[in-house]
């Protein structure tokens, strides 16, 4: 029989929920329907928990959380005052310098991949597979195939860092990844 959920866990993972969906409330997806944004963090949480058996309250709050600071006027700081640092070390270690140039905030998270928390490359490998489904379903309207191909052929340098964190993830990536020439 499985065991009950913790009431603390779950109201934890019900206020990071509604944290990024007050953070991300005006924020919208670039697909043609513009879809609201805090989908996206959602679909990483369902991910994690629904296909990878991850129950972890740290590492469902940091996929709720993990682009609040990267995407919002949110801070490190309020993220560990409401969630406490180890939420917020994941949610850190995801989130990228946007003070850097794209081409390399894209390099850095080649390298960081394998050097990252357990917990942090289970957030990193959920973004990845959230964001070629979405590629695959619904992409951004200004993306030309070749620019979709790109985005593959990173992901999979930055998943080759990720190898051997969660292999029943990976799988649901490389399923993903096999299907480039859908784009």
């Amino acid at each position: 029989m499985p065991s009950s959920p913790n009431p603390r866990d779950t109201a934890l993972l019900i206020r990071a929920a509604a944290f990024a969906a007050e953070r991300h409330r005006r924020q919208r997806r670039r697909d043609t329907e513009a879809s609201p944004y805090i989908n996206h963090p959602i679909a990483l949480a369902d991910v994690l928990a629904n296909e990878g058996g991850i129950d972890d309250p740290v590492v469902l709050c940091a996929a709720l959380l993990h682009d609040t600071i990267e995407d919002t006027e949110t801070t490190a700081a309020e993220i560990e005052a409401a969630f406490g640092p180890r939420i917020a070390a994941v949610v850190i270690e995801v989130s990228d310098d946007r003070g850097l140039p794209k081409s390399e905030r894209k390099r850095l998270q080649i390298e960081h991949a394998a050097r990252a928390s357990r917990e942090a490359q289970w957030v990193k490998l959920a973004d990845k597979i959230c964001n070629l489904r979405d590629l695959l379903a619904a992409p951004p309207q200004d993306w030309p195939p070749e620019r979709k191909r790109e985005y593959f052929a990173w992901s999979a340098q930055v998943v080759a860092g990720l190898r051997g964190a969660h292999p029943t993830l990976e799988a649901v990536f490389d399923g993903l990844l096999a299907r480039v020439d859908e784009l």
